[in-house]
């Protein structure tokens, strides 16, 4: 399509397995370790750590990057936000999305939400969750953005792919960052955690969406309503049904109002999920081009889905399951579409 921003035809991945907010982040001086490539003009394969100053707060963000960059290419962004309570570094070891970026050769950038510890007990003001940085509110989406020109400061980045996705409270995050500022991502894959904003529901542009989510999450609930109290404290969060969400989204995108059902799933028998299952939902022939789909398992509880080497309490999220691998699921679908970018003349 033209315009603005287009996707890439049917769904085959079944198949296949603002300015000131810029200028404010570099006034602020943002400060790295010595692991830039000579020069600055690319950042060499590995993993990297950067802190910049945002909203007078120092934050932190983790990048790895692949074997790809070597080649000097502009590579696509993929930003991973971490769970309520948890930070980058440990969602960076459980969601394997820098084994799927050294496959695919796109950068997978971490960053930490804000709290009282520096890598300890984090969360994101998603609109209406979570925690702290929701009581403080704190300008995530803005910080989010100052990232990503972070990131282009230091290498190759290719702007018209950037995807976000998140997991509960980073999820939640995911879907803010899309619906305030639809101009810089053109996919979105939220996993346990539906849409929690503060505001109207009024994105700029249409975001592809992908959702993934067990109607079994004993914590962040598919149907919606007050979640559990946090292990040992008396806070409870509100949340808001999947469906909800999904419907907004396919109004925003255009798309079909019944969705095709193009796969089906299940555990494997002796297996830790066996018993589980998926069904992959797609709403396509959307007049935007970008679609909406979701992947709905039942039997998992509130883990990131594909997490081989899960050590989860499952007394307080529920079992977990490699039905599907969101990391997997992730860039596969995000992949498929991009932001056309218009230079500023």
């Amino acid at each position: 399509m033209s315009g603005p921003g287009r996707g890439r035809g049917p769904l085959p991945f079944a198949r296949a397995g603002l300015l000131a907010v810029a200028a404010a982040a570099i006034a602020s001086c943002s400060t790295a370790r010595a692991d830039v490539a000579p020069g600055g003009a690319a950042l060499a394969p590995g993993d990297h750590e950067f802190t910049l100053r945002h909203g007078g707060r120092a934050r932190h963000y983790h990048v790895h990057v692949p074997p790809a960059a070597r080649d000097g290419a502009r590579l696509p962004v993929m930003l991973a936000f971490h769970g309520g309570g948890g930070e980058a570094a440990g969602f960076k070891r459980y969601a394997g999305l820098d084994d799927v970026s050294d496959r695919h050769g796109f950068l997978a950038v971490y960053p930490d939400g804000t709290g009282p510890l520096r890598n300890r007990l984090l969360t994101w003001n998603a609109g209406g969750c979570c925690g702290r940085a929701m009581e403080q509110d704190v300008d995530d989406v803005a910080f989010a953005i100052a990232v990503l020109d972070d990131v282009a400061r230091r290498t190759s980045v290719d702007a018209e792919r950037v995807y976000a996705t998140g997991h509960s409270n980073g999820a939640m995050m995911a879907y803010r960052l899309a619906a305030e500022r639809a101009d810089r991502i053109a996919a979105i894959v939220p996993v346990g955690g539906a849409m929690s904003l503060d505001g109207p529901f009024s994105p700029s542009l249409p975001v592809a969406v992908l959702h993934i989510h067990s109607v079994d999450d004993p914590r962040a609930l598919y149907g919606g309503g007050l979640g559990p109290p946090f292990p040992m404290t008396n806070q409870r969060v509100p949340h808001r049904p999947v469906e909800e969400a999904l419907a907004s989204w396919i109004a925003r995108n255009g798309c079909a109002a019944a969705p095709d059902t193009l796969a089906r799933r299940s555990g494997r028998t002796g297996a830790r999920d066996a018993g589980h299952t998926a069904v992959l939902l797609a709403w396509t022939r959307c007049r935007s081009g970008f679609e909406v789909a979701h992947w709905k398992l039942t039997g998992a509880g509130h883990s990131w889905p594909g997490n081989e080497r899960a050590e989860v309490r499952e007394s307080v999220i529920g079992p977990a399951t490699t039905v599907v691998d969101a990391a997997v699921e992730a860039w596969t679908f995000a992949t498929r579409f991009r932001r056309t970018v218009r230079s500023a003349r």
